[in-house]
């Protein structure tokens, strides 16, 4: 393909046989694009990237290179030129994209499987993993790169997907991989502290998600979130809110029943009343599936095809998952690995008929400190007794991680242990565990890996549940 086909500005006959902003990826007529990222700045491989076979270089600034050409923004020029490579595939798919900090996964999970139950195709690029007609490929970011996105949507387009449904973090809408794209339908879930460490504070989070919402032909948006209103200040598509609390947004969910095996509520908007009747528990799942439910009715779905289809999916793997044990104590799953996730999972489960809660969680290493102390202290507040162990600890001590969120457990009465194996967490939990307890894993969810260092090791909590069963026998 010639670079000018790739990239308009360029006017150059240049023939490229791949695109990169990887020097590591370069090979022999490949187009380098130069890009300045948190790990370095890739004008600073330029010079190797030539040498590896680059027969072009895109760039910010001169390099005094033969074949540079300078672009004001690398990274919408990379955007643009993997979408140009593989055909601009998201045209020919109506895209849906999902924001916010928590739900994302649940939500994008219960749209594909009702737009499969209603007859249409779909795709979904997320957190656990891509889904592109029957093939499963692993996901290693929530949003992964431009060249990455256009090559799924390529292959989506390829198995005869009509809709592709991806979770949009605040990374990818910060660092344009999702630039040009145009989506059918954008979700709002909420906005509580998070990637702080990379945003540096809520404002610019906040800015980072709303920039999903010049991108799409309607905005559906939790109005009960409190950054709502900033949201959605001087938005020109369509806005479509949600409350389980309000009368006044375009839908509502009311005569909500919570129950530990589920929710039912009503739907109801104007002139428009259905019923939900939920598999999923958690006040969290009244906002992710009315959210959905909005979005499919704005497609064009009927208000009873879509709720009869809502109502049937079930759970999603490390999401209010309850492991099967042949206890008389029900084991929990969750993703939870921030404050207000933290809050919803617990929250849920604390009212619920039990005996005792019991918490056992950590918090991630080289990641936001600041939400450390403050999951701690959630976590003494909501629960009957509390685990603190090790998460993803990554380049940091476990230790100093663990020192940080019990910083805010010695104000509460709650009793907690520190151990900070998190097989052994997961071992004493269940050793202490009592007719009618409810023991809630959180932090890791649906992943199968620690990172300690910089090395990934195998850790399935459905595997070390299933071990330390065996063990009892």
């Amino acid at each position: 393909m010639k670079l000018r086909d790739l990239l308009k500005e360029t006017n150059s006959d240049i023939e490229i046989k791949d695109i990169t902003c990887d020097s590591r990826k370069v090979k022999e007529g490949s187009a380098f694009i130069c890009i300045n990222g948190n790990a370095g700045d890739g004008h600073d491989f330029a010079q190797q990237a030539v040498k590896s076979g680059a027969v072009a270089i895109i760039c910010e600034r001169d390099l005094k290179l033969k074949n540079q050409f300078i672009v004001k923004d690398a990274r919408a020029a990379f955007a643009v030129m993997c979408a140009n490579y593989f055909g601009n595939p998201a045209d020919k798919l109506k895209l849906i994209g999902v924001t916010g900090t928590n739900g994302k996964t649940s939500v994008t999970y219960m749209l594909k499987n009702s737009l499969e139950l209603l007859g249409h195709k779909t795709g979904l690029i997320g957190t656990i993993n891509n889904l592109i007609g029957e093939k499963i490929i692993e996901s290693t970011n929530t949003t992964p790169s431009a060249y990455e996105l256009n090559k799924f949507f390529d292959m989506m387009v390829k198995e005869g997907c009509e809709y592709a449904v991806m979770e949009v973090s605040s990374h990818a809408l910060d660092q344009k991989r999702v630039y040009n794209l145009n989506f059918e339908v954008a979700i709002f879930t909420n906005l509580t502290q998070d990637h702080l460490d990379y945003h540096k504070t809520m404002e610019n989070y906040l800015m980072a998600k709303k920039k999903l919402f010049y991108m799409c032909k309607t905005a559906v948006v939790n109005a009960d979130d409190k950054y709502y209103e900033e949201l959605v200040k001087g938005l020109k598509c369509k806005i479509l809110t949600y409350s389980a609390v309000k009368n006044d947004t375009t839908y509502s969910a009311k005569n909500i029943t919570y129950k530990p095996t589920g929710v039912d509520y009503e739907i109801v908007s104007y002139g428009l009343i259905s019923r939900v009747k939920m598999k999923i528990p958690g006040k969290f799942t009244v906002y992710n599936s009315i959210a959905a439910a909005i979005c499919l009715i704005d497609l064009g779905f009927s208000v009873d095809d879509v709720t009869r289809t809502i109502s049937s999916i079930k759970g999603v793997k490390g999401r209010a998952e309850i492991v099967p044990t042949d206890t008389d104590y029900t084991i929990i799953i969750d993703y939870a690995h921030t404050p207000d996730g933290l809050l919803n999972i617990l929250s849920t489960f604390k009212d619920c008929p039990k005996n005792r809660l019991i918490a056992v969680f950590g918090c991630g290493g080289d990641r936001d400190k600041t939400k450390r102390p403050i999951m701690g202290e959630i976590a003494a507040r909501n629960s009957d007794y509390v685990i603190v162990t090790s998460d993803n600890p990554r380049t940091e001590d476990p230790s100093l991680i663990i020192k940080d969120i019990v910083v805010n457990m010695k104000k509460t009465r709650t009793e907690y242990k520190i151990i900070e194996n998190r097989i052994e967490a997961i071992k004493y939990a269940m050793q202490i565990a009592k007719k009618d307890d409810i023991i809630v894993l959180a932090g890791k969810g649906h992943e199968t890996y620690q990172i300690i260092g910089k090395e990934k090791i195998h850790l399935d909590e459905r595997e070390v549940i299933a071990d330390i069963l065996r063990e009892k026998k």
